[in-house]
């Protein structure tokens, strides 16, 4: 059982496939007035299929597919607004500049366009909010630590969830935990169905004979800790003891997914390469005319298994970053540099990088040699974010705001780096690569 059940990303994106076939029909009613034919109807769809597959990218992109994005009421309106825009930019391009699919006239277009937006508006806001899913459970969690109220307040506040929490026992202040006054009554007196539990606590060790008597009064038990990590996308940093790395970590090559990783490094990193070429001529004016400094320079990274990497990328400070975190508005950053920092322009000879095998397009961001040094002897644990390729983007990268600028911070990037690291795929891959181009263009002003 997952607290957030991930087929209804499944039924969000039927109800958009159907709100975009129902705008096309209404589209042809409206213009020629009259039903419109079976062939008519068809004609119009094979063009529009081909948007209908670029929008639902977008809306991927847009995060509409998301928990943590479609949960959050105020925002949808907003987020659906943004990605019709998008959708609508694309569309006129797409109808305009490629002949064959050419719709005639385009009033048809304009038509459609306005049509699908509200409908698109209407099912998610209102239709989807109006029926929902399911009907949320009461729960009872018990647990300790910075979790347990994390996820109250994220459980509790979202009906997205089916879960909600009614009661919690805080295993902190509980010295022992009598099960007839603290769990039975309590399930009775509100109707618990489900039970989210820390199983690795001792204080639950004495009762878990009559936990496991109420499997036969149908209660649900769930682990905190899974429930967690399927909620934030990240690993909870009190799991992290030696038994959870042995547990999760391994060094075993995934052949299949290690041999198509690579080989979309070779082919996307060439091909990019190519095209950023056409960039170096105006980067290195730019450089040149700002201070007349060197356009290029070298930084000693930690790549896989810890070993030495030296990365390229376009100079944008006035010295080396060498071991000093980069602070917003920070003065060693030079006037082109910010601007070179702030569209990623600045990375972009790392591309031969990823090309030569040093890194990966995705994987746990590489520390400077010298900060992870530094970062390796304040938390625990942190070395192992190496066991496989670094990348230029990640999971902590599209997940977090800013990027580390102190301990703390670096280690909320540690649990989305092994949650990359548990958890890595295809699949998962393809995510970080469609939000990261989600957030350079957001970071670029697009």
């Amino acid at each position: 059982m997952r607290i957030f059940n991930r087929n209804e990303a499944f039924l969000l994106f039927f109800g958009d496939i159907m709100a975009f076939l129902l705008s096309l029909w209404i589209t042809l009613l409206l213009r020629y007035v009259a039903v419109p034919s079976f062939s008519l109807f068809r004609q119009h769809l094979t063009p529009f299929a081909v948007l209908f597959f670029v929008w639902v990218i977008i809306f991927f992109i847009s995060g509409l597919y998301e928990k943590h994005t479609v949960i959050l009421k105020s925002r949808l309106p907003n987020i659906i607004l943004n990605a019709q825009v998008t959708n609508s930019l694309i569309a006129v391009l797409f109808f305009y500049f490629i002949p064959y699919f050419g719709i005639t006239p385009k009033i048809t277009l304009f038509i459609y366009l306005i049509i699908s937006f509200c409908l698109i508006l209407f099912w998610r806001i209102k239709i989807v909010s109006l029926v929902g899913f399911r009907k949320r459970e009461p729960a009872m969690l018990i647990g300790s630590g910075p979790e347990v109220n994390e996820l109250i307040e994220e459980v509790n506040n979202n009906n997205r969830y089916n879960l909600y929490f009614v009661s919690f026992i805080n295993l902190d202040k509980a010295n022992v935990v009598d099960f007839q006054t603290d769990i039975l009554d309590r399930i009775y007196t509100d109707n618990i169905s489900v039970v989210v539990i820390d199983l690795r606590n001792r204080k639950i060790e004495p009762i878990l004979p009559h936990l496991y008597n109420l499997i036969f009064s149908h209660i649900r038990f769930m682990d905190k800790y899974k429930v967690y990590e399927d909620i934030f996308d990240r690993v909870p940093f009190s799991l992290l003891q030696y038994n959870w790395f042995l547990e999760n970590i391994s060094t075993s090559s995934k052949l299949v997914y290690d041999t198509f990783k690579r080989l979309i490094d070779i082919i996307l990193s060439f091909v990019g390469g190519i095209v950023s070429l056409a960039f170096y001529p105006f980067v290195w004016a730019a450089i040149k005319m700002d201070d007349g400094g060197p356009v290029f320079i070298s930084q000693e990274r930690i790549g896989q298994g810890g070993r030495k990497i030296n990365m390229i990328k376009f100079r944008s400070m006035k010295s080396n970053d060498k071991g000093v975190w980069i602070v917003e508005k920070d003065e060693r950053v030079t006037k082109v540099g910010r601007f070179l920092r702030k569209t990623r322009i600045d990375e972009l000879p790392q591309l031969w990088n990823v090309l030569r095998g040093d890194v990966s397009l995705i994987g746990p961001r590489p520390d400077i040699y010298d900060i992870g040094i530094k970062l390796s002897q304040e938390i625990p644990y942190y070395t192992i974010r190496s066991v496989i390729k670094p990348g230029l983007s990640g999971w902590a990268q599209i997940k977090m705001d800013l990027a580390p600028v102190t301990v703390e911070d670096t280690k909320t990037r540690l649990v989305y780096d092994l949650y990359y690291v548990k958890n890595r795929s295809v699949f998962l891959d393809l995510k970080i690569i469609l939000k990261t181009i989600k957030f350079l263009a957001s970071r670029s002003g697009v």
